[in-house]
């Protein structure tokens, strides 16, 4: 890839390693303009980060779906803002003192194990790290401008060590071994939770997440409704795919409007009343529990909720 491929006297060579048979020279990538402040290598069969010098002004730099195995020669980078490693064969996290003004760092998609290395990006607000081998939430609570952080699809048992976390509003856990809900009393600042596909069998342990709007817990093991008490904010609930039999401690949740309890054990016609304080609600997923198997289940739905504007992936008339 390069930009303004008109002026060729100022360029730089990164070999990628793309050969089209063998025996032929590699595929060059040309930095066209060292002024240039983003910058896209994506599918370039790229097996090495070199020669990226040339690049003074650069903000964003992008090397989804490549080769690379070592995160190395960016210490001249440090004007860079954004950093997209997605979808390599990367181990270690490394070598990135340097970014000072690094604000995303995204390293999903690889090989890495261990949470290290971040020890010297200050201004770091976004960090994906799903789908690695990750074990532990660890050395990340210097992180204090931290917004959103992403470890879903990892090997991760226990919430821990967050609390330095204080301007967190995003946290994605889903896809990991997590048995129980806890250690997230600092994340005030909290408004996205998601904990699907994990190994919880209760709600808990949410008292001081005032400020939360939405919740997934789709795919453990709960049995009931609870632990909502003072999370008066929710605007989506997901509850899908567990083994909930009613409907309850709902009451509060007056700006609900997505609520998803599809793939549950719901039997019972009056526990659906409970819904009734909540006037927000526009969409429900209430298919595939015993209850929607009455052949009048869409009709006596909208009747006892009448102001829905979805019910399961049909709009309601």
């Amino acid at each position: 890839m390069a930009n303004n491929e008109d002026d060729k006297s100022e360029s730089s060579e990164m070999e990628t390693g793309n050969h089209k048979e063998d025996g032929e020279e590699p595929e060059k990538i040309l930095i066209i303009d060292p002024d240039t402040e983003e910058m896209d290598f994506n599918h370039c069969r790229l097996s090495k980060l070199e020669n990226l010098e040339p690049l003074t002004k650069i903000k964003r730099l992008c090397f989804t779906w490549n080769l690379i195995k070592k995160i190395e020669n960016l210490d001249s980078l440090v004007t860079l803002v954004e950093l997209e490693l997605r979808d390599n064969q990367i181990a270690l996290i490394e070598n990135l003192d340097a970014l000072v003004n690094l604000q995303l760092l995204d390293l999903s998609f690889n090989r890495i194990r261990k949470i290290e290395g971040l020890e010297n990006l200050p201004n770091l607000q976004k960090l994906f790290l799903s789908s690695n081998k990750i074990t532990k939430v660890e050395n990340i609570g210097h992180l204090k401008k931290l917004e959103l952080l992403e470890l879903g699809d990892n090997k991760i048992r226990e919430i821990e060590n967050l609390e330095g976390l204080i301007n967190l509003t995003n946290l994605f856990l889903s896809k990991n071994k997590i048995s129980k809900i806890q250690n997230l009393d600092t994340l005030e600042n909290l408004q996205v939770l998601s904990l699907q596909s994990n190994r919880l069998i209760k709600i808990e342990n949410l008292e001081s997440l005032k400020k939360l709007d939405q919740l997934y817990l789709s795919e453990n093991g709960l049995t009931a409704i609870e632990g909502l008490e003072n999370c008066p904010n929710l605007t989506t609930l997901d509850l899908a795919n567990n083994k909930i039999k009613k409907i309850q401690n709902m009451d509060h949740l007056t700006d609900l409007e997505e609520f998803w309890i599809n793939n549950n054990e719901i039997e019972d016609w009056l526990t659906i009343e409970s819904l009734a304080a909540n006037k927000k609600l526009q969409t429900v997923y209430l298919e595939h529990n015993p209850i929607a198997k009455d052949p009048n289940y869409r009709r006596k739905i909208k009747l006892l909720l009448p102001w829905l504007v979805q019910l399961d992936a049909t709009l309601c008339r």
